[in-house]
């Protein structure tokens, strides 16, 4: 099929004000069919609406409405089987769709934008595919936040070392472990909630920038389209590209939360720790070292979030300068937002994929989680709860308890009473009933706490909002 341009067609689309047709370096710049033909969909049903709308209010025949609808109607059915010509000399999807219809039902086409601007039209078509795009990423930060609760349910006793500083610092559970990253991506999902409803207003019937003089009716073209309600400044709606800027903060918190689970994975699975293993399906090898087992897809979702981050950026630095209303500028917003939302949908689908598939290592993150002394504050709380001391009392008698072990070479609990109340005489036998991991974690029963109790408590109050 042809699209039914030639250079005279693309002049008119400009109007009378162009003699000549645009030089290759201006056609070269100023076309965005490359990337926001990815909107075709939402372009064509807002101008079903659009048109709908017109035809209600008497602005259009109702036969010219429903050449419109049939001819668009075709044309979606044309891009999604391959079959549509895309045109660079049609500068974005908007006059690619409109020349498109003109070839199939004449000039009714040309009633089609009475009424409305391209600047209110890609801001409509832009918000329509960024509040689906949230929709999805709502979903799948749910199945997401679905492995973990699996997981920390089947580990709520397991226990691993908690670390600052990636230095062990008190025993953990697994399960609580995962549970924060449950907490980490709960804010994410709630933050895409939030911004579905920051944006839900459409922009349609803004026009240019001043609205329209046609008794158009706005709230109805708002409800057929999904939005709770239209914008409320012409000016403000065809400036706006807020929304775009609040989906990549969300997607770069969340991307941030990725990768520093994605860091732990990476760590968690080097033969130095041990923790978890990663199956082939998310896994690579080395050319040249057959032994090898990298955790790539850790690693790229890590790298991701570089990315997104630089998506950010830019639309900021776009956007910070601009005078209202509307300028040429603003073209360049959609393709930062299309490949930030590529990656982020990637990254949560790797990482949900990940967590389902690893094989954890108990008995590793067990022996580990002794190490490095991590009972010491069990001690230290024994001395004020059992012994009366000021804890800055005890936190020095745990300290030297510590040396002592460290010029041994052995844990706290392998210390004997001797020795312990040798440090300071109100120490019992009893303290050996707090060194041990297993009583550790289970003394932390304070709300939000690591005690296998509290996580479980924690997974079912997630499962009742999940």
């Amino acid at each position: 099929m042809t699209d039914g341009t030639d250079t005279k067609s693309s002049n008119q689309m400009w109007g009378g004000r162009f003699a000549s047709g645009p030089a290759a370096i201006m056609e070269e710049i100023n076309a965005s069919i490359g990337f926001d033909k990815k909107l075709f969909a939402q372009d064509i049903r807002g101008s079903i609406a659009h048109a709908s709308m017109l035809a209600h209010q008497g602005i259009i025949s109702t036969e010219d409405k429903d050449k419109i609808v049939h001819g668009l109607n075709t044309i979606l059915s044309e891009i999604e089987s391959g079959n549509f010509e895309f045109s660079r000399r049609l500068e974005d999807i908007h006059m690619n769709v409109e020349a498109r219809l003109a070839t199939l039902i004449g000039p009714a086409a040309g009633r089609l934008h009475t009424a409305r601007s391209r600047n209110d039209q890609v801001a409509l078509d832009f918000r329509l595919w960024v509040k689906e795009e949230l929709q999805k990423c709502e979903q799948a930060l749910t199945e997401l936040i679905a492995a973990f609760l699996d997981r920390a349910e089947e580990h709520a006793e397991t226990v691993m070392p908690g670390f600052t500083h990636l230095q062990t610092a008190q025993p953990v559970t697994f399960g609580h472990h995962c549970m924060a990253y449950v907490e980490m991506f709960g804010r994410d999902r709630s933050r895409v909630r939030h911004a579905i409803e920051h944006m839900d207003e459409s922009p349609i019937g803004a026009a240019a920038l001043a609205g329209t003089g046609f008794p158009i009716d706005r709230h109805m073209t708002a409800k057929s389209l999904g939005f709770r309600e239209p914008t409320r400044n012409s000016i403000d709606t065809v400036s706006d590209r807020d929304f775009a800027l609040e989906f990549l903060s969300i997607a770069a918190i969340a991307g941030m939360h990725l990768s520093r689970l994605a860091e732990e994975i990476v760590i968690w699975s080097t033969p130095q720790f041990g923790f978890v293993r990663l199956s082939d399906a998310f896994s690579t090898g080395s050319s040249i070292m057959p032994q090898k087992k990298n955790p790539d897809a850790a690693e790229l979702v890590r790298a991701k979030t570089g990315r997104i981050n630089g998506s950010l950026v830019a639309l900021l630095t776009i956007m910070k300068g601009l005078p209202l209303a509307y300028s040429k500028d603003m073209q360049e917003d959609k393709e930062q937002v299309f490949d930030a939302a590529e990656s982020l949908e990637l990254a949560i689908a790797a990482m949900t994929g990940m967590m389902r598939d690893m094989t954890i290592n108990t008995e590793r993150m067990k022996a580990a989680a002794g190490s490095g002394y991590s009972t010491a504050t069990d001690l230290a709380d024994w001395l004020v709860r059992e012994a009366g001391l000021p804890f800055r009392d005890a936190h020095h008698v745990t300290g030297r308890a510590v040396a002592l072990a460290e010029s041994k070479s052995c844990e706290l609990a392998q210390l004997s009473l001797e020795e312990l109340q040798a440090i300071h005489p109100a120490i019992t036998d009893k303290i050996f009933d707090v060194l041990t991991v297993e009583a550790s974690v289970a003394s932390r029963k304070s709300f939000g706490g690591t005690a296998p109790s509290e996580v479980r408590k924690q997974i079912a109050f997630w499962r009742a909002r999940n």
